[in-house]
């Protein structure tokens, strides 16, 4: 086990690229399980309102996560008090997990708990851990306030069956619209991105394997029901095919035209705070597209002749619809372009879904796959021209 660097707990800053741990991706485990909860919960609540409900409970998913993976971000997880925090996070978050499919039901007062417990009890253990003298604290102050805030919506909404969607929508709001104020608090003052001295390489790599991490529920998905099929028919084996191909064309999409570039943006910035925190808000929107697009698949697979309803149909487009779009954003954070293949796609799955109820499952599943695997191909030859185009305008300059 690695020795506390000199300023204590926190990450040694020697001009190296610090790496996702080992007991980082140990606890990233939690969330596989999370993610799974909340596909399942979809695919069992296909209404407006469990769609509403499931965005929410996976707002707080995310944003337990992305606030811890801050905190690693400054702290070392290979210290003995940073690995005690992570593992009673995970002890908390897999009861918060576990109290998912009943969290609008029996179970809510559970999930509010064990969450504001994660955000609140975390957030102290650091304000105890810096003491009152570092440049971080006022920052985790503020940060700590908000989450109280936050917290008090959270149990209120646990305890009110009633107006339990309106308590949690109001604590999501804090926590997540609360950084671009920087946690500005009366009397406190606000934060400047400036001051979140991140280390950028990190966090755009952990942002990087939770994409992974829903990519695998995905595949788990595909594989499980088709495993589970009575019978293994053509079309259920089609299904299985285009399933597959739409999970590879969305790493293609991610990891093959803009992850390297991604982590170099925010590596070389001058501001790696801001870039950072809109790494925290687009990926929220990239992850959820991932999210309903394998809940997508486990239709497709199941049932691949079946009539489009209207559920469906907004299940099957709105899945790669979120993909594309958060793709989009997150290329113009990184490219500060908004990349005209992932319009076209956009614009295609709008055409797609004003005519899709003349067909079945397994035709608009094979559908917007074509169009993910278009836009693919379309940004993949971009980025190799524009690349090239950068060389030669290079190699011209000597």
């Amino acid at each position: 086990m690695k020795k506390p660097s000199q300023t204590g707990l926190l990450r040694v800053r020697d001009g190296h690229e610090a790496r996702v741990s080992f007991v980082e991706l140990f606890f990233d485990l939690i969330y596989v399980f999370a993610v799974t909860q909340l596909s399942h919960r979809l695919l069992e609540n296909l209404t407006l309102n469990g769609a509403i409900e499931t965005l929410v409970l996976w707002f707080a998913v995310w944003l337990a996560w992305q606030y811890t993976s801050w905190v690693t971000n400054w702290f070392d997880p290979e210290t003995l008090p940073i690995r005690i925090l992570l593992f009673a996070i995970m002890l908390v978050g897999l009861l918060m997990a576990a109290a998912i499919p009943d969290a609008f039901a029996g179970r809510g007062l559970v999930f509010a708990i064990a969450y504001a417990v994660i955000q609140v009890g975390r957030t102290l253990f650091v304000l105890v851990c810096l003491g009152s003298r570092h440049a971080l604290t006022p920052n985790f102050r503020r940060m700590f306030g908000w989450l109280v805030i936050a917290a008090a919506f959270w149990i209120a909404g646990g305890m009110s069956q009633e107006h339990r969607l309106l308590f949690w929508i109001i604590a999501v709001a804090c926590e997540y619209f609360s950084p671009m104020t920087g946690f500005a608090l009366p009397g406190m003052g606000r934060s400047d991105t400036q001051e979140w001295t991140i280390e950028g390489g990190h966090l755009a790599e952990r942002c990087q394997l939770f994409v992974i991490v829903a990519l695998g529920e995905a595949l788990l998905i595909t594989g499980a029901t088709v495993a589970h099929a009575h019978e293994w028919e053509a079309p259920v084996m089609v299904a299985f095919i285009v399933t597959f191909i739409g999970s590879l064309a969305m790493w293609w999409l991610y990891f093959d035209t803009s992850s390297k570039d991604g982590s170099e943006a925010i590596v070389l910035s001058s501001d790696p705070g801001r870039i950072g925190a809109y790494f925290h808000y687009v990926h929220v929107i990239i992850v959820a597209g991932v999210i309903v697009s394998a809940v997508a698949n486990e239709l497709v697979i199941a049932h691949p002749d079946q009539h489009i309803a209207p559920t469906t149909l907004l299940v099957l487009i709105a899945g790669p619809a979120m993909y594309l779009f958060g793709n989009a954003v997150y290329k113009k954070v990184v490219y500060r372009r908004f990349p005209l293949s992932h319009v076209v796609g956009l614009v295609l799955l709008a055409v797609l879904a004003m005519f899709a109820h003349v067909t079945d499952l397994l035709m608009v599943g094979g559908l917007t796959t074509a169009v993910l695997i278009f836009t693919a191909v379309w940004e993949s030859c971009s980025r190799r021209k524009t690349a090239l185009g950068y060389q030669d305008e290079h190699a011209s300059q000597w």
